[in-house]
């Protein structure tokens, strides 16, 4: 993939409300559409003047103060919109949220270039190839389905990633794991890229702080519905933690290990569990407070119909 560098050009005139802040902070403050970190990195790089001088990020800065950042964006250049077909549950100026199905990428990649979610959003949305990673958040495995916030500005951006990073985002997934829980609980584990095999994450002592939640919400002979919500957001971060306790997630190649199918049941449910084509998780709740109105927001998805099917045939072959 290659990127291509959008040149700003950005002029303020410090205030009294601004008089006496570090450069940093009055810049954050002037222009919240970008991030502290970005701001921060452009004074260290020369890219920003006080008065015709170059400045430091603690430096104060006075009424009157002249200050222009001459600087540049990465945005995508390779990426390509796709008519591919959105479930879009809402949209406005600032942000969407769509329900992503099973089977869909959300980034392209090496050799992956087409056929992704963000390929789609540029059709639908061609500003988005001005923002840096198309819009993108937070992400969901291929294999999982549900909901995905995208920001449509560099404001709405910036603002939500400090949301995720702050925890206030509520995600809520359903999931339907091996084995019987007998109630509810956190996983407070650490992960991080896995020693040997760099496609997966594992839990290690020195990877990064992550606390999954979850809650029984029906109990089978030998599997268990869960309510899960996150804390924190890590890559494969439920299958992760499932796995460790020893409740992988039915259908996870990656992190399940080979299929035990439990003794006694039914050849239909034994073709089920079988043939259950993916990991069975579902972003099913996100809410968060929008990044430019501050308006409480939340939408719930039911878990789609693979997994509906895959409930029912637990429930009546038990």
């Amino acid at each position: 993939m290659s990127n291509l560098q959008r040149s700003i050009q950005l002029l303020v005139e410090i205030t009294a409300e601004y008089s006496g802040r570090r450069l940093d902070q009055a810049l954050a403050l002037a222009f919240p559409e970008h991030s502290r970190s970005r701001l921060k990195s452009w004074i260290e790089k020369g890219n920003v003047q006080i008065n015709g001088a170059l400045k430091r990020p603690r430096d104060k800065v006075v009424e009157g103060d002249k200050i222009e950042i001459k600087a540049e964006i990465e945005v995508i250049s390779s990426w390509v919109p796709e008519p591919i077909v959105l479930e879009i549950i809402y949209e406005d100026e600032e942000i969407l949220v769509v329900n992503k199905p099973a089977g869909l990428v959300v980034h392209p990649a090496r050799g992956n270039q087409l056929g992704t979610l963000v390929n789609a959003l540029l059709h639908h949305c061609p500003s988005l190839n001005q923002i840096p990673r198309a819009g993108i958040v937070h992400r969901l495995d291929k294999d999982t389905t549900g909901l995905m916030v995208v920001a449509k500005s560099l404001v709405a951006q910036t603002k939500l990633v400090a949301a995720l990073q702050a925890r206030t985002v509520k995600r809520v997934y359903e999931a339907v794991v091996c084995g019987v829980l007998p109630s509810g609980g956190t996983v407070n584990a650490p992960i991080g890229r896995h020693p040997q095999e760099r496609t997966r994450m594992a839990v290690l002592e020195l990877g990064k702080p992550a606390v999954t939640h979850y809650r029984v919400l029906e109990r089978f002979s030998a599997h268990t519905h869960l309510k899960v919500q996150l804390e924190t957001g890590r890559t494969h971060q439920i299958r992760v933690h499932m796995a460790y306790i020893h409740h992988p997630l039915i259908g996870d190649k990656v992190y399940g290990g080979r299929l035990r199918l439990p003794p006694k049941i039914s050849e239909n449910l034994q073709n089920c569990l079988r043939t259950f084509p993916r990991q069975a998780l579902h972003a099913k709740a996100l809410g968060l407070l929008h990044p430019v109105t501050g308006e409480e927001m939340d939408w719930e998805i039911p878990v789609p119909s693979d997994m509906q099917q895959l409930l029912i045939t637990l429930k009546n072959k038990d």
